[in-house]
């Protein structure tokens, strides 16, 4: 079944939410005969959504909780930045789809969501576990800035990340600089950002934006590895698929919103406030080994963590991680 097929018969169906609509008057609305109704209902049905057949009443789409789809998350975008998002229901890794589409000329605004990932990226080429109980998703950015501020892009999701959740949830959000949201002790989101730097210009010729984050905890728990750090977002009973649909909307809106004005780094105040490093005596980390340590003093505008260095020096960290001491 085409897409749009099925979206012309959902829009016919949701119009009538929670009342039944008859199969002849959706035939006519759609110029199908009733048996091509009919597949389009099983099919429907085979995706999730919950359809009642009503004798010599028609179909009835159920009031409650609709699947996850690129129509549940168009329903909560706000309309004013034109974003096209896609739904899959696997994909090795979304950035590795969007790097690709960017090669090949796909204009920016293009989102891509995936219901799990077989090979998610963390950074430094780290895994990044994606079972079905998470939300990723990549975004195709074309921005207009220089190589020396892609970490302003990291930033801008991270603040709008956090804000979703608090906004979705009620839950209140903090950043691990430079790319983890956290509730709590436990990091809930992770970011990368990738990009592909024309070196005429010294400028970006296009940019992934990639955004993993925990929405329940997975069947079984975390792996080992990660169960003593990771979080989700909604205890089992708290999540539902509209709340996966409002909080990807919240991500998408927020980020554009910030991105817009990306130069003005207006956002940073936020990010600062949301920090949960700074004060705390940390550990600086660069390829898996530590390299220096000092207590973080703030966060300056073009994104970098300021450490005081042991000898009182203020440096200014750009890459890497840290790590912060146990007492």
């Amino acid at each position: 079944m085409k897409e749009e097929r099925k979206d012309a018969l959902l829009a016919i169906l949701e119009a009538h939410r929670g009342e039944a609509v008859s199969g002849e008057e959706i035939a006519k609305a759609r110029g199908v005969s009733r048996a091509a109704v009919c597949k389009e209902i099983a099919r429907l049905r085979a995706q999730g959504y919950r359809i009642e057949a009503k004798t010599r009443s028609g179909y009835l789409l159920s009031a409650g909780d609709a699947p996850f789809s690129a129509r549940s998350v168009a329903k909560y975008l706000s309309g004013r930045r034109p974003v096209a998002v896609e739904v899959v229901d696997s994909v090795d890794s979304t950035n590795n789809a969007l790097k690709k589409a960017a090669e090949a000329g796909e204009k920016e605004g293009k989102v891509l969501i995936a219901l799990r990932q077989t090979a998610g990226k963390g950074r430094r080429s780290h895994s990044f576990y994606s079972p079905e109980s998470g939300l990723y998703l990549s975004i195709l950015l074309r921005p207009k800035i220089s190589a020396a501020d892609s970490l302003l892009i990291t930033t801008a999701a991270a603040c709008a990340v956090a804000g979703a959740i608090e906004r979705v949830s009620g839950k209140a959000a903090s950043i691990k600089w430079v790319n983890d949201v956290y509730l709590g002790s436990r990091k809930v989101c992770g970011i990368l950002t990738e990009a592909s730097v024309d070196f005429e210009s010294g400028s970006l010729a296009w940019a992934v934006l990639g955004i993993g984050i925990n929405l329940k905890t997975p069947a079984g728990g975390f792996p080992e590895e990660i169960r003593d750090k990771a979080g989700a977002v909604f205890d089992a009973p708290e999540y539902s698929e509209e709340k996966k649909s409002r909080l990807a909307a919240a991500v998408i809106d927020g980020f554009f919103e910030l991105y817009e004005r990306l130069p003005q780094r207006g956002f940073m105040e936020d990010y600062r406030n949301r920090s949960n490093l700074i004060g705390k005596r940390v550990k600086i980390i660069r390829l898996d080994e530590v390299v220096g340590e000092g207590t973080v003093a703030g966060i300056d505008d073009d994104a970098r963590l300021l450490i005081r260095t042991p000898d009182g020096a203020l440096e200014p960290l750009s890459s890497g991680e840290v790590s912060v001491f146990i007492s």
